[in-house]
């Protein structure tokens, strides 16, 4: 007999909430939308970033997402909630700002490169990973080109999207050696620009410089939410030793 009893997970929202980031009031919905759609119940925790900070603050959770919003009121404690999940193989993933400051934690606890920085944040410092764009994507809608056999695509299920943006800071610098190290672009804009991040081994680990919180009038979640709310389930349930 078939189990569709609604599965419930854990999961960490982190990043400053506000009602001026559409992102963030898209999320209640969002979470509404799969309980009812999906049968996927996440339970869900903001957790500022400076709470973030704490070594502990997303040990546990089922999936960590830190959604847009930045700069953040604590860069510290966002690079180590992103740590946590990535080091324990948390479901993960991060969104436009999450998406940036998930490079930046790779590239300072992974590569060695602990000096590069983030523009928005640091804006003086002499080696940004994080660089203002040529042109601002504030409100932008463009097409991603997805890498064959990469997780994005099988989450997106095509080859190509179309998503919308609200960045102005983009990675350039030191791609190379973020992939050395491990990390996979599976997703570029037409001109060949980094808007995907992942990192194969990990349970589940997406990022995208985009914002799926934006696609459509948040009553259907966007497949990457889904993926990180069936990535949260399964967590959960291998955590309670259930069948997945």
């Amino acid at each position: 007999m078939t189990n569709t009893a609604a599965r419930t997970a854990r999961v960490a929202l982190v990043g400053d909430r506000s009602p001026n980031v559409v992102a963030h009031t898209r999320i209640p919905r969002l979470l509404d939308a799969l309980a009812e759609r999906e049968r996927l119940v996440l339970d869900a925790y903001w957790i500022p970033s400076e709470d973030a900070e704490a070594a502990d603050a997303v040990h546990g959770f089922d999936a960590v997402w830190v959604v847009p919003g930045s700069p953040y009121r604590s860069q510290a404690g966002v690079l180590t909630a992103i740590r946590t999940a990535r080091e324990e193989g948390i479901p993960f993933l991060g969104t436009c700002g999450g998406f940036q400051h998930a490079l930046l934690e790779f590239a300072h606890n992974v590569c060695g490169l602990t000096r590069v920085a983030h523009a928005e944040s640091d804006p003086e410092a002499e080696d940004l990973l994080i660089e203002p764009l040529a042109c601002s994507l504030v409100g932008h809608e463009g097409t991603v080109v997805l890498e064959a056999g990469s997780l994005a695509q099988s989450v997106l299920g095509s080859e190509r999207t179309v998503e919308r943006y609200f960045c102005k800071y983009g990675p350039s610098r030191h791609l190379d050696t973020l992939r050395a190290h491990g990390m996979r672009f599976s997703g570029a804009d037409e001109d060949g620009h980094v808007r995907m991040a992942e990192l194969p081994g990990h349970s589940f680990f997406l990022a995208s410089l985009f914002q799926p919180e934006l696609a459509g009038d948040g009553s259907r979640p966007h497949p990457m939410i889904r993926a990180l709310a069936r990535a949260a389930a399964a967590h959960a349930a291998q955590a309670e030793g259930q069948p997945v």
